[in-house]
């Protein structure tokens, strides 16, 4: 008996681990309530200030990405609106988030069994961030930031309430979106690279954007307002957030 129930233990043990790739931890520092948002796994959460947000991502898990909405309502069965990276007026998002919303995305167990990872201000940029392996290993594989004081300092032509919009967001078009072959910089696209030089300022500025770890080995941290303060800009307490549904 106590060989089946070991043998047992193991094989939960062996699935768990072929199963899950890596964990995402999601930690809230901003002096606000943040609602955490993840796909195509996790879907949503509510973090309060110093709460955390465990997120299992399987093997092979690619095209995913992680961003903290604010200015949320949402009634008892999840549904309601958000001023910034609302994503259908749900609080489990399935899809994507609406603009302007600073994104941590990874793509796992990839090329060369690598993940691969970054922070991206395409989406434009509402929460400070940090985005970091929980156990770097050198070269490409360490934290990288995006924590300046980009909303109090947004061009007029991008600000919006709550964040600090994406130029293909606010004026379309191959200059900005990318869409119909190569495309560089901006002077707005500059504007973020400036103030967040590990993040992504427009579609195709991979070669100082993209990071890489070992698959498999690595877990990964995403904290809002890591330095524990919002922008300049921010309320102590968004519109609304004493009044949403946990």
């Amino acid at each position: 008996m106590e060989y089946l129930r070991s043998s047992f233990v193991f094989f939960l043990f062996a699935l768990v681990t072929y199963t899950y790739a890596a964990t995402i931890e999601v930690r809230n520092n901003c002096p606000y309530t943040v609602w955490a948002a993840s796909t195509p796994i996790g879907g949503g959460r509510r973090l309060d200030r110093g709460q955390t947000w465990i997120i299992n991502a399987p093997r092979g898990t690619k095209m995913a990405r992680v961003w903290g909405r604010t200015g949320c309502n949402f009634n008892a069965a999840g549904r309601g609106s958000c001023q910034t990276g609302d994503c259908g007026g749900v609080l489990q998002c399935t899809g994507w988030g609406k603009p302007p919303n600073t994104l941590a995305e990874y793509a796992l167990d990839q090329f060369s069994n690598l993940d691969f990872w970054d922070i991206s201000l395409v989406d434009g940029f509402n929460i400070p961030m940090t985005f970091a392996p929980t156990n770097p290993s050198g070269g490409k594989c360490h934290a990288i930031h995006c924590t300046a004081n980009i909303n109090g300092e947004c061009p007029s032509a991008l600000r919006v309430p709550g964040g600090c919009n994406n130029p293909c967001t606010t004026f379309g078009g191959q200059q900005y979106c990318c869409t119909q072959g190569p495309c560089g910089p901006t002077e707005l696209s500059k504007f973020f690279k400036r103030r967040c030089p590990d993040a992504y300022s427009y579609p195709q500025d991979d070669p100082t954007s993209t990071f890489t770890c070992p698959s498999g080995s690595t877990n990964y941290r995403v904290v809002f307002c890591p330095n524990g303060v919002a922008d300049p800009n921010f309320p102590l307490e968004m519109p609304g957030s004493a009044e949403v549904a946990k």
